[in-house]
């Protein structure tokens, strides 16, 4: 009984070199910051209770190629009049305004997005934000310098 190897070990090689799966497998588990955890829990968990400042930034969209090339920015967080047009789901290729950003949810209500419920009542239907595409911009001071402040560091790495 003492003898006998457990099963998950590897057998014993004699004066050949086998790979260091160990040091491997530590190099791809390779953390970038000592400080942030990579810890799957707390990542989930600090994911779904986030405050709902972050919450703003995590509900980004992606610009459409024009908006792409003229600004060169590749998303935005998505505010209340954008314009956007839906690439997933039931509602794909649909274009309208955001009505809602609804950041306790996690979800954008788009205008003339809804569905009917059995007792006649219209509702919106919520879209995640990563499954749409923003079309227009609506621009004011704060989304106009946030653009410029994007497309210089984008200027500067090329």
């Amino acid at each position: 009984f003492g003898s006998r190897r457990p099963r998950h070990s590897l057998p014993h090689y004699q004066g050949t070199l086998l790979p260091d799966w160990e040091s491997f497998n530590n190099f791809l588990k390779m953390k970038v910051k000592a400080s942030v955890t990579s810890d799957k829990r707390k990542v989930r968990k600090a994911h779904f209770n986030a405050p709902s400042h972050l919450r703003q930034k995590i509900m980004s969209a992606t610009l459409s190629k024009e908006l792409r090339t003229k600004y060169n920015v590749r998303s935005l967080p998505i505010r209340r009049d954008d314009e956007v047009m839906i690439t997933r789901g039931q509602f794909k290729e649909r274009e309208g305004k955001v009505v809602t950003v609804y950041r306790k949810k996690w979800c954008i209500h788009v205008e003339r997005v809804t569905r009917d419920k059995v007792n006649g009542q219209t509702v919106p239907v919520g879209i995640k934000p990563s499954k749409v595409v923003i079309t227009k911009i609506k621009l004011d001071k704060d989304r106009k310098a946030l653009l410029d402040r994007k497309g210089k560091g984008k200027n500067k790495k090329e």
